[in-house]
């Protein structure tokens, strides 16, 4: 079929031009079809993130190719963690320079009476180790736990240490004195460790007291 189209151009006055295409397609090199590579593979999970992190050691600010809510995140605990290491350094600095001298300013003189009426002062309990103890006959739970706590102690105390129990002295101050009668103390007295002085007095003693022991007292709405 071809050659018979070449031969229709010749009859159109092309004649010269048959022999010519032909010899020039026999010279032509033959060329094969370039075989199509595959497409590349997606890359990996790993290439991605050393992608990522590469660019946030150049300084993307995308750190670790987080979105910004992330970001944000790491930034506000990076920032809390310096401000609790400064904080520290500068206590300890502080703390380097401050010189205490004499005694610290706690206790002094007080007198109170006990349960049968007689006057106790700081003097009584003189070479005796004192624990002291504010509290309130009417204290529901804190208070009788804890001195049964402070009475246990003193049972090791006795047990292991005898010498050293003979020489402490435990002592319950009210703070409660319009309420807590003498009365009122010996009941309450009578469920907690034998060695336990309980002691009393006006408002006006047992706030004096308190103060030069840095007591705070407030007394709760009445119900």
């Amino acid at each position: 079929q071809g050659i018979g189209s070449s031969s229709s151009a010749a009859r159109c006055g092309a004649g010269p031009s048959i022999s010519t295409s032909r010899t020039t397609a026999l010279r032509r090199p033959l060329t094969t079809a370039k075989p199509q590579q595959p497409p590349p593979p997606p890359p990996s999970a790993t290439s991605v993130n050393s992608i990522k992190n590469a660019k946030t050691r150049a300084g993307t600010g995308n750190m670790e190719g987080l979105d910004g809510t992330k970001a944000e995140g790491v930034a506000m605990a990076s920032a809390v963690a310096y401000y609790q290491i400064e904080r520290e350094r500068r206590l300890e600095n502080a703390m380097g320079k401050i010189v205490s001298t004499g005694k610290p300013a706690i206790g002094g003189e007080w007198s109170l009476i006990d349960l049968d009426g007689n006057l106790v002062t700081n003097r009584t309990f003189e070479g005796k180790w004192t624990l002291l103890y504010f509290g309130f006959a009417r204290c529901p739970d804190i208070c009788p736990s804890e001195m049964v706590k402070v009475g246990k102690v003193l049972d090791t105390l006795a047990e292991q240490y005898p010498e050293l129990a003979k020489n402490l002295q435990p002592i319950f101050v009210s703070v409660d004195p319009a309420r807590d009668s003498l009365k009122a103390l010996k009941e309450y007295g009578k469920d907690f460790h034998p060695s336990y002085v309980f002691l009393t007095g006006s408002p006006e003693q047992v706030q004096k007291m308190a103060k030069k022991y840095r007591v705070y007292v407030s007394k709760a709405d009445e119900t």
